[in-house]
Order: C-alpha cells, then structure tokens, then sequence
C-alpha cells in the first residue's frame, strides 16, 4: 500500500521550554499528520544526548532523552508546581534549542519532581525498574557516576569501576544510592510520556518509524557495561574507530570516533546484544530505519587517535547472517535500510537479501554529470522509501540556494518546477508521485524554509540539531493542502482512500 509521512524531530516540535517535548505540541502534531492524511511520523534517535548535542551520539541505546519530558504534563499529576519550571528562562529564539541552558535548567527542575513521584511510593515505578532490569541499572550508575567524575568519559575514571570491580561497583551504588535512584525515576517519567504519546497517535492511524544508530558513542552506558563486545585495549580505549574514507566530497574522509564491533564475538553469541537491541526498539516504535546499513556489509575501520580518516581500511561486516539471526529470533519485523551513498555490488546483494527497503533522496538525483543516477525517479523500484531529503541534507528552498547552476537547471526541467508556486511543491509532488511505497517529507519542506531550518551538516559542530518549528506552524489550511495532495498520489491510509 502506497503511503506517505512527515519526518519531524522531537526536538523540533514547539514548546515554551526550550525543546520539543512528548506532551501537548506531539498530540497536536499527530493531530495535523492525521488530518494531513499521513501515515506515518518519522523520528529521530530519542536517546539522551551526550557532546555535541546529537541524537546519533547518546548515553544510552535504551535509554530517553530527560529534555522530552514534558514539564506540563508533570504539573497536571501533581509533580511539579506552575511556579517551579514556568518562569525559567529557557532561551531567547523559540525556533532555536539551547542546549547549554537545557543542560543547566532542566535537571534541577526533574529532581524536584522525582522527590515527589518517590514520596508517593509509586507501584508502578517499581514495575517499571523490573521490566527493564537489563539496562536501567547499568545506565542509572552510569550516568550517577558520570556526575561524581564531573562528566568526565568512562575511560578515564578510576580502573576498578573502569573494569567494573564486583566491590568497586557495588561500593559506587551504595554511596551514590539516591543519584543512581534519580536517574531511574526520569527514566520512568520519560517512558511512562512516551507510550502514551505513542498509543495516542497510533490512535489516530499514525505510525512511529524511529532511527536506530549503527554504532554506539564510546562514551555510553552500552559500551562501559559490555566492552567485551568491542574492539577495546585493556584500558577501555577503541584499538580502531568508526568513519568514512575520503571522497569526492571530502580529501580526509570523515572520522565517527564510535568504538567499532567485535563481530567474531558477536556472531559466536548468536547476536544477542544485537537482538537485545533491536528488540527494545520495536517496543518503542512500530518501523525501524537502521542507519549505515552498508556497515554489516563492510565497514571502515579508522586507527584509534588518527586525527582524520584517510589511514582507514574497509573490513567484512557479519553480512546476511546477521539478519538471518535477527529473524530467526525476532521475526519478520518493518525495517527500513538506509543505504544512501556508494554502494558497492556486496552492499547492494545484502539489501536484496534482506529484503528491506531502501532509501532514495531526490536532492542526491540532480547531479548533471550523472544522467543514470539510482536517486532519478523513473528509476524507483516500489519497494523503497523516498524522501526530498533527509536530516543530514538542506531543505528543499536551501538546496535550491546553494546548489551548482547546473544541477539546479536540470532540476527544474525535470521536475517541471516553478518559482511561483514554490520549489518545494515541485520536489515534495515528484516524491508522492513515484512509484516508492512510502514517501517521507521534511517538516520544514511543508513550511518552504531555507537553509536556516536545517537539521544537521554532516562533519561539523555547532549549529546542529537546534532547528524548532513555531507554534503556529501545524496550520489547519497547510493540512488541507497537504491531503489533497496525498489524496491525488493515493497516499492516504487505507480507512481514507476507502471514503473518498
């Protein structure tokens, strides 16, 4: 069935508190996606944020972000008073996060509600920490301990909680008893916000497509509870790293700086952190996109310290029968690969295999010098997702902006687009028309922004992951316009076409 979503960061979604949050702009959002006529909401990874502000370089791969939780929400169980977070300044641009002030405003204010979540002796809090002992506790001590070293990366704390020292460990838990606590209780909140969020738009026949990073930051409570499952020295420190090799587009090629995986381990374990993994996920989301797909194929290897990528090698991936383990365990589950840039014949028999479907980005098509590209429409087999761009790509009008003189010639004669009615229109219409089964645009190519509005430039910092949509941005007549055009293209849910 032909369908059609918006990709919108939680981030991104307005709120009077510095951040898009899971509680009234997320209902009022489905609510536009619904009368939109879409699908499905794509996300953004949704866990907590380390160095550098990026969803793609977390604490946790389990763990929520504490800035989602909706301070509102808090206030109408009785949490929080109107006095103790409202008249916080949280930053002066509404269409910009300030993580900074996030980072010192937001916790004091969380542990004000968590003194009285436990003063009311919640059962179901303690539930909670049961269902998911197989992380919370690891990443509650981790982050406690995180405090106690002044943020300071796991690798450079004392070697007996470095090596996780049996005594070491539980000496830790007894003196930071009340902090480890509190890190449990945001948890709590976080999850307790976000499945209600999600059985509200599920409600509404909106989907959830979440964002599962390949690799894990280094500095994260997966690595430190597991360093057995990657590449590690004695001393907690990578041997090699994640990155990209140079190209056209960058003579050094890019440098991740993630751990890398010990895949012969992985595979004599049957995968099992893996499916740990991408088990947790499907209970937050119903589709999964898995970025850097090409990574189980061959992966790049980068020696640990390099300050750029160009020493890397490509080295095998676990291939096929990592996905074969992934369904013998788990099932035939909704997986999207993102398989954007060279791609090799290995990478491209591995998609096959899998039988997922890829990506295409119509702002990767208009590149003059390749009339045959994959990302050209006509040439879309259906089983794929298209997307005008992605968060890693300008908008539509930036692209416009910025692009070669040529490119964006052959743009307009392809897509036939016009100034007059807005480029945007032109790129996101030739998307719901191709044949791919799911179509997914950018919020911000709905509201025709510029470069202002982009999400991420890859391979820089600051600047990043700051972009907000206003208040008034999810507007009844913009709604309108875009179910029409979802209806033209029979993109609408199944429920819809049937009435139309």
């Amino acid at each position: 069935m032909r369908k059609a979503g918006i990709l919108m960061p939680v981030s991104a979604l307005p709120s009077p508190y510095g951040i898009g949050t899971l509680g009234a702009a997320a209902r009022e959002f489905v609510d536009f996606l619904e009368a939109g006529g879409q699908s499905c909401w794509q996300l953004l990874p949704v866990g907590p944020t380390s160095y550098g502000d990026s969803p793609y370089q977390s604490f946790s791969s389990y763990a929520g972000n504490p800035y989602f939780i909706d301070l509102d929400e808090l206030a109408l169980e009785g949490l929080l008073l109107p006095e103790e977070y409202q008249d916080i300044q949280w930053g002066e641009d509404p269409e910009r996060v300030d993580y900074g002030l996030l980072y010192q405003e937001r916790f004091p204010v969380l542990r004000t509600a968590v003194d009285r979540l436990l003063a009311e002796k919640r059962p179901d809090y303690e539930s909670f920490c049961q269902e998911q002992a197989q992380w919370l506790p690891d990443y509650a001590l981790f982050m406690a301990l995180k405090e106690v070293h002044h943020g300071a990366p796991w690798s450079e704390w004392d070697p007996s909680l470095r090596e996780r020292n049996h005594l070491a460990l539980a000496r830790a838990r007894q003196s930071l008893v009340q902090d480890v606590i509190f890190w449990k209780c945001v948890q709590f909140l976080f999850f307790r916000q976000w499945r209600a969020l999600k059985a509200y738009a599920n409600g509404k026949g909106v989907y959830i497509i979440g964002d599962l990073p390949i690799y894990v930051s280094g500095d994260s409570a997966d690595v430190w509870a597991n360093p057995d499952q990657f590449q590690l020295d004695e001393k907690g420190l990578p041997t090699e790293v994640a990155g990209c090799p140079p190209d056209g587009f960058s003579a050094d090629g890019q440098l991740w700086g993630n751990p890398l995986f010990d895949w012969e381990r992985m595979k004599e374990e049957g995968y099992a952190w893996w499916l740990r993994r991408i088990a947790f996920q499907f209970q937050l989301y119903d589709t999964l996109r898995i970025d850097h797909f090409r990574g189980f194929d061959q992966y790049f290897a980068v020696p640990y310290g390099d300050s750029n990528a160009q020493r890397g090698r490509w080295k095998s991936g676990p291939g096929i029968d990592f996905f074969k383990a992934v369904n013998r365990a788990l099932g035939k589950k909704d997986i999207i690969a993102e398989d954007l840039g060279f791609l090799t014949p290995s990478v491209r028999r591995l998609l096959r295999s899998s039988g997922y479907p890829g990506m295409k980005v119509l702002e990767f098509a208009f590149d003059s010098r390749d009339a045959e590209s994959d990302y050209m429409p006509h040439r879309y087999p259906t089983h794929c997702v298209v997307y005008t761009g992605t968060h890693d790509n300008n908008t539509v009008q930036g692209w416009m902006a910025s692009a070669l003189k040529e490119d964006r010639a052959y743009a307009k004669a392809y897509l036939r687009l016009s100034s007059q009615e807005g480029y945007h229109w032109g790129m996101m219409r030739t998307a719901w028309s191709s044949p791919a089964e799911l179509a997914v645009m950018q919020f911000q190519d709905l509201l025709g922004l510029g470069s202002e509005a982009r999400i991420n430039t890859p391979s820089t910092l600051g600047n990043n992951w700051q972009w907000r949509a206003l208040p008034a941005a999810f507007d009844e007549k913009l709604a309108r316009r875009l179910y029409r055009e979802t209806r033209v293209y029979q993109r609408l849910p199944q429920a819809k076409m049937s009435k139309k």
